[in-house]
């Protein structure tokens, strides 16, 4: 495998590209913003089918997370796109867009063999469209020009990447030679460091979890032909929808010791954003809401898990927490114990919002090994 690691030096500002400009990837952009990470990580690229005023439109305005808090400019053509970039850079786009006066090459291909990513001096691409999971279909990104990818979606196998990242977790493992990288989901990026605290401090003997999950764009507003999934040719906004999910195999994927112990299933809910997730342990050691509580409470104040992981008692409804950056909430209001060794624990967590924080987490911590 080719060393890879130094094509960013560690002073320059890392050349990030977005392929998928949908919910992950517009929220990716935006919280490198609200992070005021836009001059060590710079998006000059974005590869997304749509035209360009939509781009522009829905970059500006959000209906889950509000305007955008920057200045968005007008279309640009390819030549003003170049025009704008400093000596060295280099725009082959179908046009583009600025923000706060740093231009951003667009383009609208459908393959990743048909942009000129190797022209565009990129040194990471966010996958945000979440068509790629199998290692022959990432690998055209990389034959194309790209030399590393960060998926927003778990891969298909976990041979099909080089490393998947639950930031909390595994993150140290990244040696900085990798090409493929998976964040894993947002689901699993919320249940993975609670289980792993769980399973250290007391062990796990099952575990079953239920999504509460809010509605997705693989679902219609009104009933159609949508899905081979028949319940997902239903209604988004009129149903609860049971849905298959593959949490269970992400997070044996991860906590191997789990391997077997782990059952998931999900349920779609009419809401834009936030949701939550209803876990039922077995513990190996006896342990009452009171002890688990004080466990959950203590890790989400430490500095480990600053910004990752939250604590709260109060009396909340999901809307509180959108936009929250946390990967997972504990709500210790909802914490039951069913017998001495079992118990009942809640989850809220933003689905978009928080997995876009992980992704700039993530993609900093690779960096650092480069």
């Amino acid at each position: 495998m080719p060393d890879t690691r130094h094509t960013a030096l560690p002073h320059a500002p890392l050349r990030l590209a977005i392929n998928g400009y949908g919910r992950i990837g517009r929220c990716f952009l935006r919280a490198l913003y609200e992070a005021g990470l836009e001059d060590r990580l710079q998006v000059v690229a974005i590869n997304e089918p749509a035209n360009l005023d939509s781009i522009i439109y829905l970059t500006r305005f959000d209906s889950t997370h509000g305007r955008f808090p920057g200045e968005v400019s007008g279309a640009m053509t390819a030549g003003e796109v170049s025009g704008a970039m400093t000596a060295g850079e280099v725009a082959i786009c179908d046009g583009g867009f600025s923000i706060n006066g740093r231009p951003i090459a667009v383009s609208h291909a459908t393959t990743p063999e048909a942009v000129n990513w190797g022209a565009r001096g990129i040194d990471l691409l966010a996958e945000c469209s979440g068509q790629y999971g199998e290692r022959a279909e990432i690998e055209r990104f990389l034959n194309a020009g790209v030399p590393r990818v960060l998926l927003s979606h778990p891969a298909h196998s976990a041979a099909d990447v080089d490393a998947t990242v639950v930031f909390g977790l595994n993150q140290d493992e990244l040696t900085g030679f990798e090409r493929i990288v998976s964040n894993a989901s947002c689901t699993t990026n919320a249940v993975v460091p609670v289980l792993d605290l769980l399973e250290r401090e007391l062990g796990l003997e099952r575990v079953l979890l239920t999504t509460l999950h809010s509605v997705m764009n693989d679902q219609p507003l009104i009933d159609g032909y949508h899905h081979a999934d028949l319940r997902r040719t239903r209604s988004a906004m009129q149903s609860i929808i049971p849905v298959a999910t593959g949490l269970a195999r992400g997070v044996e994927r991860l906590l191997p010791q789990l391997h077997g112990k782990v059952t998931a299933k999900a349920i779609r809910v009419p809401t834009a954003n936030v949701s939550a997730i209803d876990m039922v342990l077995a513990l190996r050691q006896p342990a009452d809401a009171v002890d688990i509580n004080r466990l959950m409470a203590n890790a989400a104040a430490s500095a480990a898990c600053r910004n990752r992981l939250d604590y709260t008692e109060a009396a909340h409804a999901s809307i509180d927490f959108n936009h929250a950056p946390h990967s997972a909430i504990v709500d210790g209001s909802q914490t039951r114990n069913i017998s001495e060794r079992t118990v009942n624990l809640f989850l809220w967590f933003d689905n978009e919002w928080g997995f876009a924080n992980r992704m700039l987490d993530v993609t900093q911590h690779w960096r650092a090994r480069w």
